[in-house]
């Protein structure tokens, strides 16, 4: 009776250092093989997801509280030529600073509930891309939110100059997998105004420097 208990101790300990070797194996693979796989699809997703967040957040924000003709006045002379163009640097900086903290609140909700990869997906297998268990992927916003604007001028007729004005928005966040984590930065720009200023304009009216206008608020 002994020798059977001693036969079926040393079967267990067998079959539990075969588990644990295939355990160790599979995390081994997993890390080397299947990790950065997977890190490279959650990267690209959690960039579009971050990039359609900010997008909404600049769409909400603009057309709300922006309107050309409030936030830059043109200054003509007594023949209607353009002598200068102000911008309005505190209502910008205003709608700026509403576009970081909306899209820094928005990207915390999403990191913290995450997205989840079925790996039939990260395999790029059309057939079983949403069949298979699914990886749950968060994200941390880290560092600053920064948010500024880009000033463009083009010819667009005679007497007749199109101002474009853009916002740019640009932050990182930390992709998060159970055994690693990745830092990507998010860069995008978005047209806000376009407008056709008619008169002439003189090269010095139409360096509007725009460097110093937006917000910059850390996560």
């Amino acid at each position: 009776m002994k020798k059977i208990n001693k036969r079926n101790i040393f079967k267990l300990y067998i079959v539990l250092s075969i588990i644990i070797l295939l355990f160790l194996i599979f995390i081994y693979i997993f890390d080397k093989i299947v990790t950065p796989t997977v890190l490279v699809v959650a990267d690209s997703e959690m960039k579009s997801k971050s990039t359609e967040i900010i997008n909404q957040s600049i769409i909400e924000e603009f057309s709300k509280n922006f309107n050309y003709d409030d936030v830059v006045k043109v200054e003509k002379d007594v023949e209607g030529n353009i002598v200068m163009l102000r911008s309005d640097t505190l209502k910008m900086n205003r709608i700026a600073c509403g576009v970081a903290l909306s899209s820094q609140k928005k990207l915390k909700e999403l990191g913290y509930v995450g997205i989840k990869l079925p790996v039939g997906y990260i395999s790029k297998n059309n057939i079983i891309s949403y069949f298979g268990p699914s990886i749950t992927v968060k994200m941390q916003p880290i560092g600053y939110i920064e948010t500024r604007y880009l000033s463009e001028f083009e010819t667009a007729g005679i007497n007749q100059t199109r101002h474009k004005i853009y916002v740019k928005v640009k932050t990182k966040v930390k992709v998060i997998l159970p055994l690693k984590s990745n830092e990507i930065e998010v860069n995008n720009e978005v047209l806000i105004a376009e407008t056709i200023i008619v008169g002439k304009i003189p090269n010095t009216a139409i360096q509007m420097d725009m460097d110093g206008v937006g917000s910059k608020i850390r996560n």
